[in-house]
């Protein structure tokens, strides 16, 4: 049996992850990292709100049942080390570019700075609640979806390592959402009929342009929003307020359905137009992460450029230190700063964040 750091989130996943990894007969230890309470200022103008994944009573929750599987049960402080995943927030969204926090979180925190900790108390893994699955492969191993393909969270785990890979245990991955609040009523956990956690913990109020404004005052600046054709046809509060693909609180009419097609921070325009424009049939992506031998011929793979998207056929290829994507069909609303995905199969193969589109 091994030791094993189990992350725990104070939500049904997590905790019936670590049942299932205490009824196997593993040492497991409970960790909940405090990013912050309701209401705490993680500095002076961020405060944690109630339906994230870090608030004080989401720690109850995993306290009480860490205790109830008779675990041991630490809360580590990552509030200096989650200001830089807010910083990357805002600072992405100043670039006209679309922040994917969980994923970062993913990446710096929960499978970052949490290994370091599990190998300073000794422990062989770190295991989560998350909706994707480890299998072994013929070269160690791999990153796979979850069973339940409505849940799966393969796609915020594209950027651990190969090495990191290895050191990852996923104890629900094999089950359906249904399955898991079954096993947590079975398991008697408080939390068995705990909602999904639902918005990004420090954007309580789900109005992140409110956090950007206060993070850096002066930013949010009036510009123009042009048409297609680059005709100025009406005035924006801020570029920031805006991402691709959207199409509601727009504040303009037009004669058909328009979409927020292109952003320029440097000009401080947002373009809006028609669906069509939307059509995404390439990306380049940067800080690229290979879970197989990188191939500068084309593979064929199916990606995905949204979290809650099906992947699509299509190809990929290491260009240098990036990662070029193209689809057999286009897809809509590729956007810089967002993640694209590749699978063969169920498999991840590779990631990166995307740079340009076509």
């Amino acid at each position: 049996m091994a030791k094993i750091l189990m992350a725990m989130s104070g939500g049904v996943d997590s905790s019936v992850a670590a049942a299932l990894l205490a009824k196997e007969g593993h040492e497991v230890v409970g960790c909940f990292m405090r990013l912050g309470s309701v209401g705490d200022q993680l500095d002076q103008e961020v405060s944690i709100g109630h339906k994230g994944c870090c608030s004080i009573n989401d720690a109850h929750d995993a306290r009480h049942v860490s205790a109830k599987l008779g675990m041991s049960f630490y809360a580590l402080d990552f509030k200096e080390d989650f200001s830089r995943i807010i910083d990357y927030f805002v600072d992405e969204y100043n670039a006209g570019r679309t922040p994917n926090p969980c994923v970062r979180c993913n990446d710096w925190l929960k499978f970052g700075k949490l290994h370091d900790y599990a190998k300073s108390i000794g422990a062989q893994f770190v295991a989560s609640g998350h909706h994707a699955q480890i299998k072994q492969g013929d070269s160690g191993a791999e990153l796979h979806m979850g069973a339940d393909a409505g849940k799966d969270q393969s796609y915020v785990l594209f950027g651990a390592s190969r090495d990191r890979v290895g050191e990852m245990m996923l104890p629900i991955g094999h089950l359906q959402k249904s399955e898991v609040r079954e096993l947590a009523k079975e398991f008697d956990l408080p939390v068995f009929n705990k909602p999904d956690s639902q918005e990004i913990c420090f954007v309580p109020d789900d109005k992140y342009a409110n956090l950007i404004a206060k993070k850096t005052p002066g930013s949010m600046k009036r510009g123009d929003v042009l048409d297609a054709s680059g005709n100025v046809i009406g005035q924006h509060e801020g570029q920031q307020k805006f991402t691709i693909g959207q199409r509601r609180g727009l504040g303009i009419a037009l004669s058909k359905p328009a979409y927020v097609v292109a952003k320029d921070p440097v000009l401080n325009t947002v373009t809006i137009g028609g669906e069509e424009l939307l059509d995404t049939h390439a990306v380049i992506a940067k800080e690229t992460n290979w879970l197989i031998d990188e191939s500068e011929s084309w593979l064929p793979c199916q990606a995905k450029i949204r979290y809650n998207t099906e992947p699509t056929q299509g190809k990929v290829r290491a260009v240098g230190d990036l990662l070029e994507v193209q689809f057999d069909a286009p897809q809509r609303g590729g956007a810089p700063g967002q993640a694209v995905v590749c699978y063969q199969g169920t498999k991840v193969i590779c990631g990166g964040w995307i740079d340009t589109v076509s």
